[in-house]
């Protein structure tokens, strides 16, 4: 009797209680109704798969438009920037380099005119073109959406659509962008699946640009440059940092006295050298980083959640050569080249 009392009293008691409306969740990816304790915040429908939260409705902020405005000045200051770039160079660089030889100044004719077509072709398809969109989906009602046809996607307040697990809700462009990398304000629009090539071969070619544009500057300087001429006569008297410090002075002096007598083509010429420099170093870490992102499989975004992770990314070159349009690697054909010439070795 007491080991009877015993199981009875280790054995777990149901208790039926009424349960209210309001902690019936419905699945918004499928319509059907799902019981949960009132405190659970997200759920996981077992039939579609989507992932629901309760009361998480957002409004989109009323700094909207005062950020795409922002991203429009930008825009609007590198086309000009550029196009600066581009007449300056020519009216400064060019003159100089017809006097050489005509062979000369048509070779770089016909390679600034690439560059310069190359620079601002992809800055406006990275601009201008969208940046990713995921496709359409069927979802709110059960007989639509089949077994696990929404696993893990997530429903975007501010859209009011699905989003998928690879999508990514900017609220600058008030859109959801498929494979969103990160929104760039100096191109005015987010990098995703649809520009993210556009962006890479805006970056290479304003990275190959200014370089060429540094390299021009710094040649037709040396050439056009007023000679120095040093106020006192530099002799080898002084010893150690005190005839290393006289020396800088006096360099410093000689520059400063030919920079006055330049005229306004060489402070354009000058300019553009300094700020093609700059621009080269800002563009070549930002392309160092998304190749670096792309080699390992991931985006901005995607490298930002997965800090504090130990898990390990998918680094492959493979990854690149993919990414620019190549679906199969080279090794995929090296059976084929390999039969080949065992066929001819016979």
């Amino acid at each position: 009797m007491a080991d009877l009392a015993n199981e009875q009293s280790h054995k777990p008691e149901h208790v039926v209680t009424m349960v209210e409306k309001d902690n019936e969740p419905t699945c918004w990816g499928c319509g059907l109704h799902l019981l949960l304790p009132s405190y659970a915040p997200t759920f996981k429908c077992g039939w579609c798969g989507a992932i629901t939260g309760q009361h998480v409705w957002k409004h989109e902020s009323k700094c909207f438009r005062w950020r795409r405005l922002r991203d429009r000045c930008f825009v609007c200051f590198l086309l000009v920037f550029m196009f600066f770039v581009i007449g300056g160079g020519m009216w400064v660089v060019h003159p100089v380099v017809f006097s050489i030889s005509s062979l000369s100044g048509i070779f770089h004719s016909i390679v600034a005119i690439l560059l310069s077509i190359s620079t601002v072709s992809t800055f406006s398809l990275a601009s201008f073109r969208c940046a990713g969109t995921q496709p359409n989906i069927l979802w709110g009602s059960y007989p639509l959406v089949g077994k696990g046809d929404l696993v893990n996607y997530t429903f975007c307040h501010y859209c009011s659509k699905p989003k998928s697990p690879r999508t990514h809700h900017c609220r600058t462009c008030g859109v959801c962008v498929l494979d969103m990398d990160h929104h760039c304000p100096f191109i005015g629009n987010c990098v995703g699946a649809g520009n993210h090539r556009h962006f890479i071969a805006f970056l290479i070619s304003a990275v190959v640009s200014t370089i060429y544009v540094a390299i021009m500057c710094a040649n037709v300087g040396l050439r056009t440059w007023p000679p120095f001429t040093f106020r006192s006569r530099l002799d080898g008297n002084g010893h150690g940092s005190y005839f290393a410090m006289r020396i800088l002075k006096e360099m410093i002096l000689a520059f400063l006295n030919s920079a006055v007598l330049m005229s306004f083509r060489g402070v354009v010429l000058l300019y553009l050298f300094i700020s093609s420099i700059s621009v080269n170093f800002g563009l070549s870490v930002l392309l160092w980083q998304q190749l670096y992102f792309i080699y390992e499989g991931k985006t901005y975004l995607n490298q930002l959640k997965s800090e504090g992770s130990d898990m390990p990314g998918n680094r492959d070159c493979e990854n690149i050569i993919r990414f620019f349009g190549f679906p199969y690697s080279a090794s995929r054909y090296l059976p084929i080249i390999g039969k080949f010439q065992k066929k001819h070795m016979k």
